[in-house]
């Protein structure tokens, strides 16, 4: 069987942009997206986009560890 069975919608982490809140670039291993801990998933505080996740609401962390 031939064919590049990759999951294209990952970023590569030399690729993403790092908000004030990510800890990693979205995509790399051992990470997810949480709830941003400022505007806990509304992407805005007050009138404005939220500085720490840019308006997406979410966060990436580590996940994890033993």
């Amino acid at each position: 069987m031939t064919g590049n069975n990759a999951d294209t919608t990952r970023v590569q982490p030399s690729e993403a942009k790092l908000n004030p809140g990510d800890e990693a670039p979205r995509g790399t291993p051992g990470t997810g997206e949480d709830l941003c801990p400022d505007c806990h998933g509304r992407g805005r505080i007050g009138d404005a986009p939220c500085p720490t996740c840019a308006g997406r609401g979410t966060i990436i962390r580590g996940v994890g560890g033993a």
